[in-house]
């Protein structure tokens, strides 16, 4: 369950301007902390050589994937609120990253591993100003269709990129397409001894998943390659592994980067910090969900924003909350952040005293590892659900898909925003609208506009499904001018039902002003039925309450009819009160 982010502090007896920690692990529950615990090696296990993986995406040393499991996940355990989201390395985040840097910067130099770190800063900061500013509602402009196409380009983008490492090949060509043709053109340069230990690798993880889905397959591959790339000499052989792999804890510091250098990155992590706020609610607020858990987005931004901060500051780059990672922790049986600092516990072991095994570790093997990240991302299922239910919405998820292959992730998210809001702008622009009628049944029937019918003799009552605005006002008045115009015999009453229109801004109210005084030179009154108290009070300040006659203003369907019943009947204007004498004879036949 999702709560507002003030209202949860009240409720757990804190002030609001209090910061809350540790809301992810308290109330602590003793008969729950063997399995957290073991949830939380779990993680570690199939985590840490994933997170290594990521580095051959954002093109960083290998400990910089270890230490995303260290202070990031340590701080969100503590200022988070959700007791199920994983914060780590992410291939999307990684993605953006990476296509930014690309031109600007050396992969594994130090200027480029500063720029990673301010990144991390800087998309913390963004996240932190949405929690002061209440932002959180920002994710919610990211439509499901838009992200599943978006995440797919990037699971397309990461796997191609692995290609070159999965054949033992250097890295060539600029952009997705250009890099693509590249390797295709160096196939016959091919690695033998390379391209054996990735497909190696990938068997014995795909092995794994079928088979014993909950064992950690990327751990044994990942310990299986050292051993043999250590005893076989692998390094001298022609493959390329990881090499030197610094030992310890990372240094605390600021990136070492100028002022102009900062400018340049804010579009890129304002990127990270849209993806980011989107994928952590959505994580989140399914396993809330699923577990009736409270959560509040709000506080999760700052747990957020201080994880990117220490990443920053920590040597790494930037953190998001992991889909992938929280369905680990979940399977395994961990219900709160114990697992999570568990895992780190598991991480700082592993890099205070495991790094020297690393130096063997072909980076075939990443790559493999990282291709099977991007192979999963790319959304199989959700593609095939949308093109069979909404085909228009597929049209939609393949061209943000396609987007991020063209123009790169960064731009793509940015395009995935834009689409989501047209794609919410076009269904209040053009909105679903129908004629009622009498149904024998149901009572109430909608038809489409188009043959126009009546409900009565004379009186045409139309439903629109939206809101009236500047933008959809135009289409609206068009559509009720049709229907008077077109309608079988002469209409005397266009009724709108107003079920569906919760305000008018000004604009509409000008138009429906405009309309009336057009209906009522044509002979046809104007109404409205089921207009809410909202809606009313908006009509009264328009000024269009006045044009009509707030006797053609109704509370609901039956007593529209009846006056207008009681209009005809007498063939004058009757006022509501005069219509509910004959409301009694009236109901009997509309419910």
């Amino acid at each position: 369950m999702k709560t507002h982010d003030d209202n949860a502090e009240i409720t757990r007896g804190r002030r609001p301007w209090r910061l809350p920690v540790l809301q992810g692990i308290l109330p602590l529950d003793k008969t729950r902390i063997a399995p957290d615990i073991v949830a939380g090696v779990t993680l570690a296990a199939l985590g840490i050589p994933e997170v290594m993986g990521y580095t051959k995406i954002i093109g960083t040393p290998v400990i910089t994937g270890l230490y995303t499991m260290l202070l990031p996940l340590v701080v969100f355990a503590v200022f988070g609120s959700s007791r199920h989201l994983v914060v780590g390395a992410d291939s999307a985040t990684a993605a953006i990253v990476a296509a930014a840097l690309v031109s600007l910067a050396i992969p594994s130099g130090q200027n480029y591993l500063a720029m990673t770190g301010l990144i991390a800063l800087l998309s913390g900061g963004m996240l932190l100003l949405a929690r002061v500013f209440r932002l959180a509602f920002l994710a919610d402009f990211l439509s499901r269709t838009v992200l599943v196409g978006f995440l797919s380009g990037v699971g397309v983008q990461v796997a191609c990129h692995q290609l070159p490492g999965l054949l033992g090949l250097e890295a060539g060509g600029h952009g997705f397409f250009g890099q693509l043709l590249f390797t295709f053109r160096h196939v016959p340069q091919t690695h033998a001894m390379s391209l054996y230990i990735s497909l190696g690798v990938l068997a014995v993880i795909a092995g794994f998943e079928r088979l014993a889905p909950r064992f950690p397959g990327a751990l044994v591959a990942v310990v299986g390659a050292i051993v043999a790339s250590a005893v076989l000499h692998w390094g001298e052989q022609g493959v390329s592994v990881v090499g030197e792999v610094p030992q310890g804890l990372p240094a605390l510091r600021l990136p070492e980067v100028s002022w102009s250098q900062v400018m340049p990155m804010l579009s890129v992590s304002f990127s990270c910090a849209i993806v980011i706020l989107a994928q952590s609610a959505a994580t989140s607020s399914a396993y809330a969900l699923r577990y009736r858990d409270p959560f509040s987005e709000n506080v999760d931004l700052v747990g957020l924003a201080l994880a990117n901060a220490a990443a920053g500051c920590s040597g790494t780059f930037v953190v998001n909350g992991s889909p992938t990672k929280t369905a680990m922790v979940d399977s395994a049986g961990g219900r709160s952040q114990i697992s999570h600092l568990t895992a780190a516990a598991v991480a700082l072991i592993v890099s205070l005293f495991l790094t020297k095994p690393l130096s063997y570790l072909p980076h075939a093997v990443l790559a493999a590892i990282v291709f099977l990240i991007g192979v999963r991302l790319v959304d199989y299922r959700g593609l095939r659900e949308i093109l069979r239910k909404k085909p228009r919405e597929f049209a939609l998820a393949m061209t943000t898909g396609v987007a991020v292959l063209v123009v790169g992730v960064e731009r793509g998210i940015i395009l995935a925003m834009v689409l989501s809001l047209l794609q919410h702008v076009r269904r209040g622009y053009r909105p679903h609208s129908a004629i009622i009628v009498h149904d024998p049944v149901e009572h109430w029937q909608m038809n489409p506009i188009t043959p126009v019918r009546m409900i009565e003799p004379g009186m045409v009552l139309y439903w629109f499904g939206a809101e009236l605005y500047y933008a959809n006002i135009g289409h609206f008045v068009e559509e009720a001018q049709r229907l008077v115009n077109e309608s079988p015999a002469q209409a005397r009453w266009l009724v709108v039902d107003a079920g569906a229109i919760t305000a008018i801004d000004f604009s509409a109210g000008r138009a429906l002003v405009d309309l009336q005084a057009d209906l009522a030179r044509k002979g046809v009154a104007l109404a409205f039925a089921r207009v809410n108290d909202q809606l009313q009070a908006d009509l009264d300040s328009q000024g269009v309450t006045r044009g009509i006659g707030p006797d053609r203003i109704f509370k609901s369907r039956k007593h529209c009819l009846a006056a207008y019943r009681a209009t005809i009947s007498a063939g004058q204007n009757h006022s509501p009160e005069d219509a509910d004498a004959v409301m009694s004879a009236a109901e009997e036949k509309v419910v």
